[in-house]
């Protein structure tokens, strides 16, 4: 014991003569944020990204939606079981710092040839032609981390873990994001088929007019002609829409785990209540809340641990070994105490000379991958700040579209009436009439797919903000 006494001092000495241990530092890369989103007035801190998606999404329906989504989505599923394996990675990483152990037992029989020396000697000695030895050892192994490359690596496996971490919070935005999406999208159809069967209803009495009028000689067969292919047209119109009801009712089934079905839905698109005034909070605050943002960011860490342990490869190791345990060369007394005991320790500081250039290449690869997570991290700042603005500018752009699609709505729908009563008196042809009835159709199936659009970007703008995860 005293000698392994001794071998430890000695290379605690050897340890202090070396330069200290060495942690590089994190850097945090400059972002040129701008102080407010564009298209907005004041610098509210305040952000609706803050609210659970439970707060923000207050339909019952929609909710139950999410809640499954969120607990049968395969994509989320996948995200949770990476980082329960990420998990075990970490588990792992923190017993780096804790010596190899080991234990094996081994039989051996030598029968050299008798003309051979060993052959001879173990006959002159021993009497027997062969050798025979048993061995059942513990064998120790330990790295001193010197230049902190083990706690590097330990970080690099935090980092991963936090990674998948993040990405999951990010599919679960995404996927909250998306069967909003998706609902507002059938709501949307709702209205638009509900829409269609009134046009019907209203093509089939001009219709059944301009048919009473050819009887009566008031007008001619192409006015029949005329009236039913605009009524045919609404009933195709339907029968499309009804098909996208059920392909968005699968689509939706899917995204929430569940076989291809129907979906309920108690309310109307005009009864749906999302946040009307939006505040979007500051950017820097949208940094550190985007999962996919900080899931860049972690990938930078990482990178920098990299560096790290490429810069560690490159200085003295300090290794010890040892080994201990029971031998000999009689199996009947292979376990006699203590005669059969051995042991050893061995410690050696190595320092790399000349290794074709590698540890010096693993050094410069690794610099060279934190430069670029550095501008891929700016990228993803980047390009969630534009998301955002892209959100702001559309929702701001599609209130007054909203507004003047309505007015429009309002005004063909009016403009039906008095064609018909107009018709009716013979002051205006079938041509009027459908014109009439064809462009407030229109108007009112654009006014639906506006709303529709003003839902969604209410919805990308949650998203885009961090919002969903909670």
């Amino acid at each position: 014991m005293k000698k392994v006494k001794n071998i430890i001092i000695t290379f605690g000495l050897a340890l202090a003569s070396v330069s200290c241990v060495s942690k590089l530092a994190y850097k945090e890369p400059k972002l040129d944020l701008p102080e407010t989103f564009k298209y907005t007035a004041t610098a509210d801190t305040a952000s609706v990204a803050n609210l659970e998606w439970r707060q923000f999404f207050n339909d019952p329906m929609l909710q139950t939606l999410i809640e499954k989504g969120i607990k049968n989505n395969y994509d989320l599923q996948i995200a949770l079981k990476q980082v329960a394996s990420s998990q075990e990675k970490l588990k792992q990483a923190k017993y780096l710092q804790y010596p190899d152990v080991g234990f094996g037992v081994a039989a051996q029989i030598s029968r050299p040839s008798k003309n051979s020396m060993n052959g001879q000697s173990l006959n002159l000695f021993l009497g027997q032609s062969h050798v025979e030895d048993y061995n059942a050892a513990f064998n120790l192994s330990w790295e001193a981390d010197i230049w902190g490359k083990i706690k590097n690596q330990q970080e690099v496996s935090r980092m991963q873990y936090l990674q998948t971490y993040e990405a999951t919070k990010a599919i679960q935005t995404q996927v909250v994001a998306a069967i909003a999406q998706g609902y507002y999208n059938l709501l949307m159809l709702d209205k638009q088929l509900q829409i269609a069967k009134a046009n019907l209803e209203l093509s089939s009495n001009t219709l059944s007019l301009t048919e009473k009028l050819w009887q009566s000689g008031d007008t001619t067969s192409l006015g029949v002609q005329q009236a039913t292919a605009q009524k045919q047209s609404t009933e195709l119109l339907i029968t499309q829409l009804e098909q996208n009801i059920a392909i968005q009712e699968n689509a939706l089934s899917i995204l929430v785990g569940e076989n291809p079905g129907k979906i309920s839905r108690t309310i109307e698109m005009s009864e749906t209540s999302l946040p009307q005034e939006i505040s979007a909070g500051l950017p820097a605050a949208m940094v550190s809340r985007r999962p996919d943002v900080r899931q860049q960011e972690l990938v930078l860490l990482e990178s920098n641990s990299i560096v790290g342990i490429a810069q560690a490869n490159m200085y003295p190791s300090l290794k010890i070994t040892a080994n201990g345990g029971v031998n000999s060369f009689k199996i009947d007394n292979w376990f006699q105490i203590p005669a059969s005991l051995f042991g050893s320790v061995l410690g050696g500081i190595t320092q790399p000379i000349f290794q074709k250039r590698q540890l010096k290449t693993d050094l410069n690869v690794a610099k060279i991958q934190r430069e670029k997570n550095v501008l891929a991290f700016r990228q993803s700042v980047l390009n969630a700040v534009g998301e955002v603005s892209d959100a702001l500018v559309s929702n701001e752009s599609l209130k007054v579209q909203e507004q003047k699609a309505a007015e429009q709505a309002a005004t063909l729908k009016n403009g039906i009436k008095s064609a018909e009563m107009l018709y009716k008196g013979g002051m205006a042809n079938y041509l009027e009439v459908i014109t009439a009835q064809g462009n407030s159709l229109q108007a009112e199936l654009n006014l639906a797919s506006v709303k529709r659009q003003r839902l969604s970007s209410i919805v990308d703008l949650y998203r885009a903000l961090g919002g969903g995860w909670k």
